[in-house]
């Protein structure tokens, strides 16, 4: 270093607590989530998932809106991530209802743990293809269902058929093909809106209020039935909305084919 030449800054250590401590927690109930699960308690265990994926929902909000945002709270959340919305779902589901199907035969004892590794392997593909887009994608939207959402309707559906005590084997089915379907759409290209527009920060219209509000007494009404329904008409609205919009743009094409000039 010349004499003329600033002094080098050294780099601060340490890490921000807030969000890390969210995140923490987010992993904590994630975890919590396995070992209720292995206990046969799974309502517990779609709980803690539904806690995880509120957590998860904070720590970015509160990073972003105290300006505490690092590389390490990325990594570290992208981790959490995996644990509580890749490997929990999948393991709450295998105990619940896809670990059953061994019964029907050696075949079916395999697909049963092969669709729980396939939800598991699909979430770790989403996490890493949103990492090296971030700064990229619009963030409007999510390309592919967010593992959150895809953990949601995981969990909730054991959650609802614990509630009714719904253990059949067709139940069973459902599941499998529930996970395999959340597991897909989790690395397609269907986009999901984000909602990221929102900014908690300004003022917004008095009805917001109010719709929450409902919202929220609705929920309490049934929580598991309506948490379960709420995630699952998110997981579908994004190939809804693929379809109509490419048809869409089909007609727009043919009506701008058959109006050029003869």
């Amino acid at each position: 270093m010349t004499p003329d030449s600033p002094p080098e800054r050294k780099r601060r250590r340490g890490i921000y607590l807030l969000p890390n401590l969210l995140t923490t927690t987010a992993l904590f109930f994630g975890f919590y989530a396995v070992i209720s699960a292995n206990n046969g308690d799974f309502q517990t265990a779609a709980i803690s998932i539904f806690i995880a994926m509120v957590m998860d929902g904070l720590d970015g909000r509160v990073a972003r809106l105290t300006n505490t945002q690092s590389d390490f709270g990325v990594q570290y959340d992208s981790l959490s991530d995996m644990l509580s919305f890749g490997v929990a779902p999948a393991l709450v589901m295998y105990q619940w209802g896809l670990g059953d199907v061994h019964n029907l035969g050696p075949a079916w004892s395999r697909l049963g743990w092969l669709g729980a590794f396939m939800y598991t392997a699909c979430a770790a593909l989403r996490l890493a293809r949103f990492n090296t887009q971030v700064g990229v994608a619009d963030k409007r939207y999510f390309q592919g269902l967010p593992s959150p959402a895809a953990a949601a309707v995981v969990a909730g559906m054991v959650w609802v058929s614990h509630q009714l005590g719904w253990q059949d084997r067709e139940v069973a089915y459902a599941g499998l093909a529930l996970t395999i379907v959340a597991g897909v759409l989790m690395v397609s290209n269907v986009r999901y809106y984000s909602f990221k527009e929102f900014d908690f920060r300004y003022r917004v219209p008095f009805i917001t209020i109010v719709v929450l509000v409902l919202g929220l007494v609705f929920a309490s009404i049934n929580p598991p039935t309506v948490l379960f329904a709420a995630f699952l008409l998110y997981m579908v609205s994004g190939p809804l909305v693929t379809i109509i919009r490419r048809r869409q743009r089909r007609a727009s094409r043919r009506s701008d084919a058959g109006s050029g000039p003869r």
